[in-house]
């Protein structure tokens, strides 16, 4: 409102209003992306946008422990970004839909523009 004056009609405030999730649900989005603003997570979960790998393949790769990839991948596989495959004694691990590889391409996509 500027001076008294309201730009925006019903119908709008309606559409906002109809599009903002539950409380519950927002503390839910919010959680997710926090989890994407983790520079080692990124790199884990860029290293599955490549290819299934695991845990030692991954810790390979970044040239961390296995111990700190274990730790990122309980937290991504809890918020059900991560899926695991298991194959005799390894688990493989993979991006968990088509929804998280998207949104990873699309924002590294922007930052390179």
């Amino acid at each position: 409102m500027a001076n008294g004056v309201y730009c925006m009609t019903e119908e709008i405030l309606k559409k906002i209003y109809d599009a903002t999730p539950p409380e519950e649900e927002l503390d839910d989005i919010a959680d997710f992306f926090k989890v994407f603003g983790d520079n080692t997570r990124l790199k884990i979960m860029i290293a599955l946008l490549q290819s299934e790998l695991c845990v030692q393949d991954i810790a390979d790769a970044l040239q961390m422990t296995q111990s700190a990839i274990s730790h990122q991948l309980k937290l991504l596989k809890q918020l059900d970004l991560v899926k695991t495959r298991r194959a005799g004694k390894t688990i493989f691990y993979s991006l968990a839909d088509d929804h998280i590889s998207t949104i990873l391409s699309m924002g590294i996509d922007h930052i390179e523009e």
